[in-house]
């Protein structure tokens, strides 16, 4: 679809945009005019619609131009727009940043076997796949639903794809099982299967079952828990170690250093969800700590702003969030 500009015209706290086509303007409203109802709702506007265009009244008028514009681009690279999606762009219009999305929406991550392309989808999400690709050590730390995991799978297969690596290591600390799986039964693999099997969905979706099961088979991915790391080097792959919140610092600092030539790391965790026993130091809280500034090493911190989810997924983390914030302050006084 040939890029358009929209039109906007100012009088008397009204703004006008030209959304090009009906089609086009179909999209951007919604079904029954549903996505312009919420901007109308949200930033307390009234609206209306004459042929292709949105004239919006009302103190925030602009804003809500800034919010059309912002969905036209969303529409322009072959997305869709739901609800999550539609009130993140209404945030980024209150911050001044509604331009923003059109940069996320064009930046294909990768594609997946069905040949859909992955692209990011909040600001936030943009800046932790940008440091992935500048960086030889990157942390991806954030609540659930912020894609920190699914994105450095995409990563990953995308640096294969491309020659980048030669092999891609998945790995997470079987936390549960206390790194212990010698009292299950079956073989290694069996055992780990039920920490490991978010990243094995990942693979799959991105390289299709059939090519996921011949690389593995010839060694091309592995997927281990974190135990299993120790005393090797790393070279020529992309490695993830994910839920890294409830790796020791001891296993951290095992994991950090099999860092080997040609390799590229991510480590990815929640550091509200740590299943460590009583006393145990979080291993990613400290090496983010301290690895904080190191050139070639990246922090990058997702917020429930990034969450991808259904939009209760946010609510929930906000919740929990007030929750500890609450804990904390009963705990220092």
């Amino acid at each position: 679809m040939p890029r358009r500009r929209s039109i906007s015209v100012r009088r008397r706290n009204t703004v006008t945009v030209d959304t090009g086509t009906l089609e086009v303007m179909q999209r951007v409203l919604g079904a029954f005019d549903e996505n312009l109802a919420t901007i109308t709702r949200e930033l307390a506007l009234t609206a209306r619609v004459e042929g292709t265009e949105v004239l919006f009244e009302g103190e925030e008028a602009e804003l809500g131009a800034e919010v059309v514009r912002s969905l036209l681009s969303v529409v322009e690279a072959g997305e869709e727009i739901d609800k999550t999606r539609l009130l993140y762009c209404i945030e980024l219009a209150r911050e001044g940043h509604a331009s923003d999305i059109g940069g996320i929406m064009h930046d294909v991550v990768a594609v997946s076997s069905r040949g859909k392309p992955v692209k990011c989808k909040t600001v936030g999400q943009k800046e932790y796949v940008n440091a992935v690709r500048t960086n030889t050590i990157t942390f991806g730390v954030g609540p659930a639903g912020t894609g920190k995991t699914y994105l450095a799978v995409c990563l990953a297969v995308a640096a294969y794809k491309g020659k980048a690596v030669e092999k891609i290591i998945l790995t997470r600390p079987a936390v549960e099982a206390g790194e212990k799986l010698g009292f299950l039964p079956g073989d290694l693999q069996t055992k780990v299967d039920p920490y490991l099997r978010p990243l094995y969905d990942a693979l799959q979706e991105m390289f299709g079952y059939e090519t996921y099961t011949k690389l593995m088979e010839k060694g091309a991915i592995e997927v281990a828990p974190l135990a299993y790391m120790r005393g090797r080097t790393l070279s020529d792959a992309f490695v993830i170690l994910d839920e890294a919140q409830n790796a020791t610092r001891e296993q951290m600092k095992m994991f950090l250093t099999r860092l080997g030539d040609g390799s590229k790391m991510v480590v990815t965790g929640d550091l509200t969800q740590t299943d460590l026993p009583e006393g145990k130091t979080s291993g990613l809280k400290h090496a983010v700590g301290i690895l904080k500034g190191i050139d070639g090493i990246a922090v990058c911190t997702l917020t429930e702003r990034d969450v991808v989810r259904h939009p209760l997924v946010s609510r929930i983390v906000r919740a929990y969030e007030r929750e500890e914030n609450k804990r904390k302050k009963g705990a220092k006084q």
